[in-house]
C-alpha cells in the first residue's frame, strides 16, 4: 500500500509540472533512472508511475527513447466543408446570444465563458499609478470634453505600437475610439447600409453577429482552417454568387478558432477583394499576443489599395475596463470621425491620457513578455485537462497564441445542454451555437484560459468534462 501511494505522489506532482507548463508538449521527461537517482526510489515506482500517467494520456513512451508529453490532437473535424458554405441571410440569434451572455455573467460562476483576461495578468498597480498622476496633476483636461480624433499622444503611441505589426501610419491617421466594437461597428456603419451583405469567419466572434443584426445586415459565413484561417476558396464561390460589401475577420489569432492567416494567403485575399470590390474590417485585438512575435503581421501591413480598416484595443493586453481601442480607416477616416463626433465624441479623456502615459514610460513590452509566457501554460495546462478529462473523440485546437481554446466534443453532444448543467455546477462557458448564424457548432465550446491554471481551474475542467461524458451517455441511451 505504501508504495502504491509512493508511485501516486510522484505521478501527481509530474502531472502538475506538465500542466504548469515545466514540461511542454512533445518534450522529453526526466528518465526512469535520473527520476530514480533524484527521488531516491526504485526504477519500479517509477514506472509505476509513468504507466499511470500514460493511462491518464499525459505521456507517451517512445521505444529506445524514453518517455514524452504527449501532444494534444489537431482540430480537424468542427469546420464546415466549402460545399456547406449557406445561403446569406439575416441573424436570427442575438436573442439567444444575449440570453446566454447574461447568464454566463452570473456573480460567482468560474469564467471558463468570457474571454476577459484574470486581473492577475493586467498591469493594474501601474495603471492605477498613472491615473493618480493624471488626476491630480492634470485636472482640467482630463475631466473635459476630448473629440474625436483622441488625445495627441496617445494616437502617436497607438502608431508607434502598429509598427510591430508591420504597419506604417501617422498618428494622425489614428482614431481612438471606445474599445474595439465601437471601432468595428463604425467601420460597418461607414461601408455599409441595412440590407447590405457582409462575410464573417465560421465559426463568428458572436459579437460580429450581434453588430450585424443591430445594422441590420445580412450574413454569409465563410468556413475556417483552425491553423491558416478563412478558406479563400470559399469566400470567392461565395463572392461568385453574391454582392459582398465588406468582410470582418481576423487575420492574426481568430476568435473563436486562433487560426491565423499566412502571409501569402493574406496576400491573396487582398487580391480576391480588389476583383470583388468589398472592403474589409480587420479586428486585431489578440495580435499583440503572438507567442512568437515577427513572423506574421497584420492584414493591413499588406494593404496598398486602401481596402482594409484597422480595428484593435487594449482590452487583452491592459484591461478591458479601461475602453481604448483604435480605427485606422484610410479613406473613411472623416466619415468615422464625424459619426463618432455625434455619438460619443471619443473615449473617455481620463483614460486616454493614463495610458498615453504608460506606454510613454516603457514597461509594456515587458509586460507583453510576461503574459504570452503565462497564456501559453495556460493554453498547455488546458490542453491537457481536455484531453485527459473530456469524452474520448474530442478535438481541441492549438492556437499560436492568446488564451483561448476552442474544443469540438462528439457530434451527439449538445454544448447549450452542457452550457446549463455547467452553470448549476457554478461554471460558465461559451457553447458553440453563439458563434454561427447555423447549427454547424452546436457540440463546441470556447474555453477561456485567461486564468491562472490552479487547483480550482482543474476541478472546473474535470467537472465539465464529466458533464459531457454524462450527455454523451445519455444520447446514447446508457
Amino acid at each position: 500500500m505504501t508504495n502504491l501511494l509512493l508511485y501516486q505522489r510522484i505521478a501527481q506532482q509530474l502531472a502538475e509540472d506538465i500542466r504548469r507548463g515545466v514540461y511542454q508538449p512533445g518534450e522529453r521527461v526526466p528518465s526512469v533512472r535520473k527520476m530514480s537517482a533524484q527521488l531516491n526510489v526504485s526504477h519500479a515506482t517509477v514506472l509505476q508511475a509513468y504507466a499511470n500517467l500514460e493511462d491518464q494520456g499525459l505521456i507517451r513512451a517512445r521505444p529506445q527513447s524514453g518517455f514524452y508529453v504527449h501532444q494534444t490532437p489537431a482540430l480537424t473535424a468542427p469546420t464546415p466543408d466549402i460545399a456547406r458554405v449557406e445561403r446569406p441571410g439575416l441573424v436570427t440569434r442575438a436573442s439567444i446570444i444575449d440570453q446566454i451572455l447574461t447568464e454566463s455573467r452570473r456573480e460567482g460562476v468560474f469564467p471558463l465563458g468570457a474571454a476577459v483576461p484574470h486581473v492577475e495578468y493586467l498591469p493594474v498597480r501601474a495603471l492605477h499609478q498613472q491615473l493618480a498622476k493624471v488626476t491630480r496633476f492634470h485636472s482640467p483636461r482630463a475631466f473635459s470634453y476630448m473629440f474625436s480624433p483622441g488625445f495627441e499622444p496617445l494616437r502617436r503611441q497607438v502608431a508607434i505600437r502598429m509598427r510591430d505589426a508591420g504597419v506604417v501610419v501617422d498618428p494622425s491617421e489614428v482614431v481612438i475610439t471606445h474599445g474595439c466594437v465601437d471601432a468595428m461597428q463604425m467601420t460597418l456603419r461607414v461601408t455599409t447600409k441595412p440590407g447590405d451583405l457582409i462575410a464573417v469567419e465560421s465559426p463568428s466572434y458572436y459579437g460580429w453577429l450581434q453588430l450585424a443584426d443591430l445594422l441590420g445586415l445580412k450574413v454569409i459565413e465563410i468556413p475556417c482552417d483552425p491553423t491558416t484561417g478563412i478558406s479563400l476558396e470559399a469566400l470567392q464561390l461565395a463572392a461568385n454568387q453574391w454582392p459582398i460589401k465588406a468582410l470582418v475577420l481576423t487575420a492574426r489569432l481568430s476568435n473563436p478558432l486562433g487560426g491565423t492567416i499566412p502571409e501569402e494567403r493574406q496576400r491573396q485575399l487582398l487580391r480576391l477583394a480588389g476583383d470583388y470590390d468589398f472592403q474589409i474590417v480587420e479586428d486585431d485585438i489578440y495580435g499583440e499576443l503572438m507567442f512568437e512575435q515577427g513572423p506574421t503581421k497584420a492584414l493591413k501591413s499588406y494593404d496598398r489599395d486602401n481596402r482594409v480598416l484597422y480595428c484593435s484595443s487594449f482590452s487583452k493586453t491592459l484591461s478591458p475596463g479601461v475602453r481604448i481601442g483604435w480605427v485606422v480607416a484610410g479613406k473613411y477616416q472623416e466619415e468615422i470621425q464625424r459619426l463618432q463626433t455625434f455619438s460619443t465624441h471619443s473615449a473617455c479623456s481620463v483614460t486616454q491620457m493614463a495610458v498615453a502615459a504608460y506606454l510613454e514610460n516603457g514597461g509594456y513590452d515587458r509586460h507583453l513578455r510576461h503574459i504570452r509566457q503565462e497564456y501559453r501554460k495556460n493554453l498547455s495546462a488546458f490542453q491537457l485537462a481536455v484531453q485527459q478529462y473530456f469524452p474520448a473523440g474530442t478535438q481541441m485546437t492549438r492556437p499560436k497564441g492568446g488564451f483561448i481554446l476552442w474544443v469540438s466534443l462528439p457530434a451527439r453532444v449538445n454544448t447549450k445542454d452542457l452550457h446549463v448543467r455547467a452553470l448549476r455546477q457554478g461554471i460558465s462557458i461559451a457553447p458553440g451555437l453563439i458563434f454561427s448564424n447555423t447549427e454547424q457548432f452546436n457540440h463546441c465550446v470556447r474555453l477561456n484560459c485567461g486564468i491562472p491554471w490552479n487547483r480550482e481551474a482543474e476541478r472546473a475542467l474535470m467537472t465539465l468534462g464529466m458533464l459531457a461524458t454524462q450527455l454523451c451517455l445519455e444520447a446514447e441511451g446508457l
